[in-house]
């Protein structure tokens, strides 16, 4: 009896204790808020109390994604990449969602609803973002990325998109007409597979952000403001704000570690060069997208 009553105190306080660091999170978090202002570590500590919570059995739910994010990046920086995934504003006539590439490769299976809030397709794949983080930080570098130069001390998160095709300047233009003229004078407007992306740069001047677009990155790292857009058919993106009726929120996003999957060497062909063999991969400050 002695021995259980003694191993309940224990079971007590831990419990206590779990809430009391919980408790301390949640006030520097809301002190970040109330003042307007990001406190360092707010993200450390807003993953830790998720993690705390989710152990003490005080959370009803246990995110999986942000177990796989910060397995991959740790707490600190899986909670910055969660807490910075960009919406998604798709320009008119596109009906395209970004999709894992191991699980759709054809147009039919990444087309969801034209309007509204969409995150999932018309069979169910959801819309993913994979994930690059290049760390420049003296202190936990990643290892073989290019930190030199104004590239020190930066954090750098590429998130990457796969479509199972592009077909440039059939946004709203029908289809079938554009893709057989196209065709017919040797310069196809689609080709199989397209990997684009969002890129953010955080530092010490603040948070920037680019968009893949063709053959570079339009007008460059301009400051962040959490959304991009993605003109229809190419889906070459941009960084010019806009009010457009379909949209996917970053918090809809199915957020997918590539490092994993690069690290496996994918025997994957695409008719485009993939992310872990594009040069920006290892130089997140490169202006080229091949």
């Amino acid at each position: 009896m002695r021995q259980r009553h003694a191993t309940g105190e224990r079971g007590q306080g831990t419990v206590e204790w779990i809430a009391l660091v919980l408790l301390v999170a949640m006030l520097a978090l809301a002190l970040s808020a109330a003042v307007g202002i990001g406190v360092p570590g707010a993200a450390l500590a807003e993953a830790v109390a998720s993690r705390l919570a989710c152990a003490a059995g005080l959370s009803g739910s246990c995110d999986p994604q942000q177990s796989r994010l910060a397995d991959a990046y740790g707490e600190e920086v899986a909670a910055m990449v969660a807490q910075a995934a960009p919406t998604i504003l798709y320009e008119p006539g596109m009906k395209a969602l970004p999709v894992d590439y191991r699980r759709c490769r054809e147009d039919a299976c990444a087309e969801g609803d034209a309007e509204g809030e969409v995150w999932r397709s018309r069979t169910g794949e959801p819309a993913v973002t994979f994930v690059r983080v290049v760390d420049c930080r003296p202190e936990s570098a990643t290892d073989g990325a290019n930190c030199a130069g104004t590239r020190a001390s930066n954090l750098y998160v590429q998130y990457w998109l796969y479509y199972p095709g592009s077909a440039t300047g059939e946004g709203s233009i029908a289809p079938g007409l554009v893709r057989s003229v196209s065709s017919a004078v040797g310069k196809p407007s689609y080709h199989p597979d397209d990997w684009e992306s969002y890129q953010l740069r955080i530092g010490v001047e603040g948070r920037f952000a680019r968009a893949s677009s063709h053959h570079g990155y339009g007008r460059g790292w301009v400051r962040a403001y959490g959304a991009f857009r993605v003109a229809g058919g190419s889906h070459a993106g941009s960084m010019s704000p806009g009010d457009f009726k379909r949209f996917t929120p970053g918090d809809r996003l199915r957020l997918t570690p590539l490092e994993p999957i690069a690290a496996r060497r994918p025997e994957v062909r695409f008719a485009v060069t993939p992310p872990w063999r594009k040069r920006v991969w290892r130089d997140p400050e490169y202006e080229g997208t091949g």
